[in-house]
C-alpha cells in the first residue's frame, strides 16, 4: 500500500511538539505533515519550520487546505467538537482528535451523527486504549471481566514539563493555572476538570471491568490538580486516584482482582516514547506478562488512523465506543462534581 496521507494539525503546542510530531517522523511511508496551525503565529511558524509545513492562524484555512488529507485536532478541549465537525464536513480522510472528543454528551453524540453522515473516520487520541500491553492481556485475560470486584486506577505524576522537555525544545508552554479557590463550587469545577484531562486515559480501562456506574460513593478535589473518587456499580468497587505534583518518579497503573485471579498494567507516562506498558496476568497456577516491546500506543493509534483513512479497515464500532467512554466519563466527572459541591465540608486532600 503506498498510501502517504497529508496530516494537518490544529494547535501547535506541547502535544503537538513532542508526541504527534516525532510519532509521524517515524512513519514517512504513511503519513507527511503539510501544515500546522495555531493562534501564536510566531509558535506555528517555528513548528512547522521544523517538518516542512506550511502555517497558519486559522482552523478553518488548514481544514479547507486540499493538501492536507487528515486532520489532528490538538486545540484546547472546547473546541474539539467543532472542529472534528468541520473536518468531517470538509470531507477529509480521516480525523483523529486528541481526548477529550467534546465536553458533553450532547456534543458528543452529534460529532458521532456527523461523522457517520459524511462517511469520515474519527478517532480518539486516548493511546493507552492502543497499547500492546494492554491489547495483549485483554487478549488473554478469560473470564476476568465477567469475574473481576475490585479496580484500581492510579496516575500519580510529575509535571508534563519534565518530559516535554526531554522529548524537543517546546515553545510557549501554556501558562500554569491559577491555584483552585478554596470555594465549593471552585473545587468542584476543578475536579470536573481533573477527571476529563486525566482520569479519561484510564476509564475505558475501567469500563471494560465496571460498565455501569450506579453511584460515585466519594469524590475529592486533590491539590494542586488531581482527584480522589470512588465509583460502583453491578457489585464492583473502583478507586480512581489521579494527581501532579513534584513527584521524582511516575507511577500509572492500572489493577483488576477477581477471586482467581488478577490484572496489574504499568504504563509509561505521556511524553514517554519508549515502548508499551507492561501488563501482567496473575492466576494461582501461573503468571503472565504482556507487552514491554518497543511500540507504543501513540504509533499503534496513528497506524488505526492510516488503515481508516486508506479504507484498509472499516471504522466499525470505534467510533462509537469512544462516544460511550465519554459518555461514561462525563457522567462520572458530573457526579463528582456535584458530590464535592455539595460535600465540601469534608477535609481535602493535599
Amino acid at each position: 500500500m503506498s498510501d502517504v496521507f497529508g496530516v494537518g494539525v490544529i494547535g501547535a503546542g506541547p502535544v503537538t511538539q513532542a508526541i504527534h510530531l516525532p510519532t509521524l517522523a517515524r512513519m514517512p511511508d504513511r503519513f507527511r505533515v503539510t501544515a500546522i496551525m495555531d493562534v501564536d503565529e510566531p509558535v506555528a511558524e517555528s513548528v512547522a519550520g521544523r517538518v516542512g509545513a506550511r502555517h497558519s492562524t486559522s482552523a478553518d484555512d488548514l481544514i479547507g487546505d486540499p493538501g492536507v488529507d487528515v486532520v489532528a485536532v490538538c486545540s484546547p478541549h472546547r473546541f474539539h467538537a467543532e472542529q472534528v465537525e468541520a473536518a468531517c464536513y470538509a470531507g477529509k480522510a480521516a480525523v483523529l482528535c486528541e481526548k477529550p472528543l467534546a465536553l458533553t454528551v450532547a456534543d458528543a453524540e452529534r460529532v458521532a451523527q456527523v461523522s457517520r453522515e459524511t462517511g469520515v473516520p474519527v478517532i480518539v487520541g486516548a493511546m493507552h486504549t492502543f497499547d500492546p500491553g494492554w491489547l495483549g492481556a485483554k487478549a488473554n485475560w478469560g473470564d476476568l471481566q465477567e469475574t473481576v470486584r475490585v479496580v484500581n486506577s492510579s496516575i500519580v505524576l510529575p509535571w508534563n514539563a519534565r518530559y516535554e522537555d526531554w522529548a524537543t525544545q517546546i515553545l510557549r508552554r501554556p501558562p500554569p493555572g491559577e491555584p483552585v479557590a478554596d470555594d465549593a463550587l471552585s473545587r468542584s469545577v476543578a475536579v470536573r476538570d481533573a477527571v476529563l484531562g486525566l482520569a479519561v486515559h484510564n476509564l475505558p480501562h475501567v469500563r471494560h471491568f465496571l460498565p455501569d456506574v450506579e453511584s460515585v460513593d466519594w469524590a475529592e478535589s486533590v491539590d494542586p490538580y488531581g482527584y480522589l473518587v470512588t465509583i460502583r456499580g453491578g457489585g464492583i468497587i473502583a478507586r480512581l486516584l489521579g494527581n501532579m505534583h513534584g513527584y521524582w518518579k511516575p507511577s500509572w497503573t492500572l489493577d483488576a482482582w477477581a477471586a482467581d485471579q488478577s490484572l496489574h498494567v504499568e504504563f509509561p507516562p505521556s511524553y514517554v516514547q519508549a515502548g508499551s506498558s507492561v501488563a501482567t496476568l496473575t492466576s494461582d497456577t501461573q503468571t503472565r506478562r504482556f507487552g514491554g516491546v518497543e511500540a507504543n500506543g501513540y504509533e499503534a493509534e496513528w497506524l488505526r488512523v492510516w488503515e481508516l483513512a486508506a479504507g484498509i479497515v472499516p471504522q466499525g464500532e470505534d467510533l462509537q465506543a469512544t462516544v460511550d467512554d465519554l459518555i461514561y466519563a462525563v457522567r462520572i466527572a458530573d457526579a463528582a462534581a456535584d458530590l464535592v459541591r455539595g460535600e465540601h465540608a469534608r477535609d481535602r486532600v493535599r
